[in-house]
């Protein structure tokens, strides 16, 4: 007999499991089954791979180096499939990309760029709160590209094997309802906000932990947050019931104004990340370059960020609060 995959996935079961019982339950197999499978894969191996106890197996000696090579071998043929199933679906599918984001403009922006830039390429996007589901996606070859962000230095989603470049750095901005008493002022003073409640749209980044830091250092903690979707958040906000952070590319939209945060206490840093292994450097040298393309013209339709970077030439040091 020849050892195959399943004979070593066989192996890996039982020692895990510590028992053949809990091994045959596990694979969906009759005990004296898999006792006489063991058998046959000790019988081609040459020796006995465990000691059969009153409480179970033990691996023996010859049990212990087959263990080691497996941890290697089952590992390094799953990431072979994994990779060889990436290369296939692009070369099957070098006419679609499949685009996710976070919520926000910037996705919409980037799919508007792609129909000119790619007219021939179908798009299909994926909208998620979750930056590690986004992350996930990409990892698996669900995704071709994502839109994230994190803010000021901190790390990107945790995933290994996958590319993550920056597109922008943005300030993050406060909204405020058009009548609102500091919607008149060009950038307003984050402890000015001590009194007011808040919404925000869910997430499982840094921001909310870089929020509430940035307000303990402006001496208050954030009151009631209402946590809901983009287009709860903006109402909320036009009827006066919360003030919102958003960020500065945010597009215009009646009821409401948009106003930079003094001193710069929060940045946000826009991402587009893929899996290399699955990608041709020149398309993602084209989305990554139409993402940018997307930002600076959603960044060029706002007034506020307009005057936030004027200033930020005239005084370098303005963005010395990011936060880490």
């Amino acid at each position: 007999m020849e050892l195959e995959l399943r004979h070593l996935k066989t192996i890996r079961a039982i020692a895990e499991a510590g028992s053949l019982t809990r091994a045959a339950t596990a694979l969906g197999l009759a005990q004296p089954a898999l006792s006489a499978q063991l058998r046959r894969i000790e019988r081609a191996l040459g020796g006995a791979l465990f000691e059969r106890g009153r409480y179970g197996v033990r691996a023996t000696a010859l049990g212990e180096l087959v263990l080691e090579r497996t941890r290697i071998v089952l590992p390094a043929v799953s990431e072979l499939q994994r990779e060889a199933a990436r290369f296939a679906r692009t070369r099957r599918d070098g006419g679609r990309l499949r685009l996710g984001g976070t919520h926000g403009p910037l996705l919409g922006a980037l799919v508007d760029r792609l129909a000119d830039a790619a007219p021939g390429t179908s798009v299909t996007t994926c909208a998620s709160w979750s930056e590690r589901e986004l992350a996930g996606l990409l990892a698996e070859g669900r995704l071709d590209f994502a839109l994230a962000g994190v803010c000021g230095s901190a790390p990107p989603p945790d995933t290994p094997h996958l590319v993550w470049e920056e597109i922008a750095v943005d300030p993050v901005f406060v909204m405020l309802a058009d009548g609102h008493p500091l919607a008149r002022g060009r950038e307003i003073e984050l402890a000015a906000l001590a009194d007011e409640e808040w919404a925000c749209v869910p997430g499982d980044g840094c921001f909310a932990d870089c929020f509430t830091a940035a307000c303990a250092r402006a001496g208050f903690t954030p009151r009631r947050m209402y946590e809901t979707d983009t287009a709860s958040c903006v109402h909320l906000v036009q009827v006066g019931r919360a003030v919102g952070l958003c960020r500065a590319t945010f597009p215009p939209t009646p009821g409401l104004t948009t106003r930079p945060l003094a001193g710069t206490p929060l940045v946000w840093r826009h991402l587009l990340g893929w899996q290399p292994a699955g990608q041709r450097p020149d398309i993602a040298a084209t989305v990554l370059a139409q993402a940018r393309e997307a930002h600076a013209g959603a960044a060029a339709r706002s007034d506020s960020y307009a005057h936030w970077l004027a200033q930020r030439r005239e005084t370098p040091d303005t963005a010395s609060g990011m936060v880490p």
